[in-house]
């Protein structure tokens, strides 16, 4: 009867550890959705980005990705965020999609500009930069590392005359 009564206290004790684990784990992981105005952003590939992922500003969730779609038109991809209200964007604010690290997920990236005037809700950002995944700039500097020193018609570049 007692290894019972021990087993069963043991039981609720890890319990009450990972509902006090998960409780903590959510209150610091900053997962709750900012609501806000949404503004447009378009991109030539967002790689991977998710819907729900963090709009940031110097490192500082300030948003998140509402929505995603693709242009009919232009092939582009429509990117909708979400961002807090207190949260006034210069018109000229460039967004770019960058990656939390090698195994970490893709949040947006905005570089508020210099301008007066403000992006009204429902407006659209300016040219965005284009998303370059870890595996294209791993391949360009395979590329450069290899190509021996050529020229761009591939031959070695010509000497210079003394």
């Amino acid at each position: 009867m007692g290894r019972n009564l021990i087993e069963t206290i043991m039981g609720a004790v890890v319990l009450a550890v990972a509902g006090f684990f998960l409780v903590f784990a959510y209150n610091h992981a900053n997962l709750k959705k900012i609501e806000g105005y949404e503004i447009t952003a378009t991109f030539a590939s967002v790689g991977g980005l998710d819907t729900g992922a963090d709009v940031k500003i110097n490192g500082i969730k300030v948003g998140t990705v509402a929505s995603q779609s693709l242009d009919p038109v232009t092939y582009d991809a429509v990117v909708k965020l979400s961002v807090a209200h207190g949260i006034a964007l210069p018109s000229d604010t460039v967004a770019s999609i960058s990656s939390e690290g090698l195994l970490g997920g893709k949040f947006v990236k905005l570089a508020p500009g210099k301008s007066a005037s403000m992006i009204a809700a429902g407006g659209a950002l300016g040219p965005s930069k284009n998303f370059k995944s870890i595996e294209e700039m791993v391949g360009q500097l395979i590329f450069l590392a290899t190509s021996d020193n050529q020229g761009p018609s591939g031959q070695p570049p010509a000497e210079k005359a003394p």
